[in-house]
């Protein structure tokens, strides 16, 4: 059984953000039901530029990445029978998740009191740029906007003497993290609905999503009046260890050290790249050392890792002691044994789709591809007692499609 098994969700989202969160609750078991627009649909389905990619046809990545596993029904909430469709759909709910700013939630009747005046127990979960309060909480935006710039995350990633500024590594990349923060609210406040009886209003912004993720930075350089600038491009990552950073193998590939302490795995990186000789160099002899003559330590690092392909020491790699990873782009992620075996990628109809990254007893998330617009609006309007004439009048005056 999955964790959300016979909990509904209605959907009134676009775009990425939101409705990333309906994807994660899909795969942990819920029925999400999501609403669009009766004529146009969700406008992230026509999205199909994305940086220098384009996608023709179908399926589309752009839509399907945070829609899969979802039932949609195209409805038209401006008019008295549309609105009337949308209240019984919130009447069989548990959850209402809504990207919609609160000028249209006002316009629409969705706000929460209007949803709660239908049903009392909803929980009413919220995604929005720049968070329910303040004098900004009207406006819109983007995970580029709220998320990566204004939250402090392109500034910081930026390197020093860099022209212009980082942009993010992909489409939705703040979208997506703001998206299973959001879902993980909704499953608290299900859990506080359960023992208590009180339903909550859930919210989850891009921005606040964006200041937790630079938590840490943001903790650390308010603490001591500094910022944290990245390096210029090419400099290694630690100043003090050289088994912290990034070394470039001789196929043009790149490794990644990451350990913490020198002194405890200098000799097995020694043994490991064939220089015992380094393990009694007076110059390394200890943490303290190690870190004087950091910058010694990784020439010859840098050269001697150069001198074989990132197979070669993937192979040798494979027992030393310290953590290390390859540098992958998403096509080699794709690809990668260990995310297969642990099924972070999974399959949804005709794509392979990144799995939500919890995991139930040891098992990946069972999910499905995107629904086509308004794919299950008949499915759904019978399930909520219509028959046949009256689904034919819905559709005629234009609620439904």
């Amino acid at each position: 059984m999955n964790p959300l098994e016979g909990i509904r969700v209605l959907e009134v989202a676009m775009y990425g953000f939101v409705p990333s969160a309906g994807a994660v609750l899909a795969e942990w078991g819920a029925d999400v039901i999501k609403v669009e627009h009766a004529v146009t649909g969700d406008p992230q389905r026509g999205l199909r530029q994305t940086g220098m990619l384009r996608v023709e046809g179908d399926p589309n990545p752009n839509i399907e990445h945070a829609n899969r596993g979802k039932r949609s029904i195209g409805l038209d909430m401006s008019v008295p029978e549309g609105k009337e469709v949308l209240h019984e759909l919130a009447r069989r709910s548990d959850v209402f998740l809504t990207s919609f700013l609160p000028d249209a939630r006002q316009k629409f009747g969705i706000d929460v009191d209007d949803i709660r005046a239908v049903n009392p127990n909803i929980i009413y979960a919220r995604g929005s740029a720049l968070g329910p309060r303040g004098s900004e909480s009207d406006k819109g935006g983007y995970d580029m906007t709220a998320f990566w710039c204004r939250a402090g995350t392109a500034a910081t990633i930026t390197p020093m003497g860099y022209e212009g500024m980082i942009n993010p590594p992909g489409p939705a990349f703040g979208d997506t993290i703001s998206g299973t923060n959001l879902a993980g609210g909704i499953a608290a406040a299900l859990l506080k609905r359960e023992r208590s009886g009180e339903p909550s209003v859930v919210d989850v912004s891009l921005l606040g999503s964006g200041v937790w993720s630079m938590g840490h930075t943001v903790a650390l350089t308010n603490h001591l009046g500094q910022l944290l600038q990245a390096p210029p491009a090419g400099v290694h990552g630690s100043p003090i260890n050289p088994l912290v950073g990034v070394y470039p193998t001789a196929d043009g590939r790149h490794i990644s050290l990451v350990m913490m302490q020198p002194g405890k795995y200098w000799a097995d990186v020694c043994k490991h790249i064939d220089r015992p000789d380094l393990i009694d160099d007076p110059r390394f002899a200890d943490a303290e050392r190690i870190a004087a003559n950091t910058a010694e330590a990784v020439e010859i690092l840098k050269k001697v890792i150069a001198t074989r392909t990132l197979a070669e020491w993937s192979e040798r790699f494979a027992t030393l002691a310290g953590p290390w990873a390859p540098v992958q782009d998403t096509l080699q992620v794709a690809a990668d044994p260990q995310i297969r075996a642990n099924e972070y990628i999974v399959r949804a109809g005709e794509l392979d789709l990144a799995a939500n990254p919890v995991q139930f007893d040891v098992t990946a998330p069972q999910t499905g591809p995107a629904p086509g617009f308004a794919e299950q609006t008949d499915e759904i309007l019978l399930e909520l007692g219509l028959d046949w004439d009256r689904i034919i009048e819905l559709k005629t005056a234009g609620a439904v499609t």
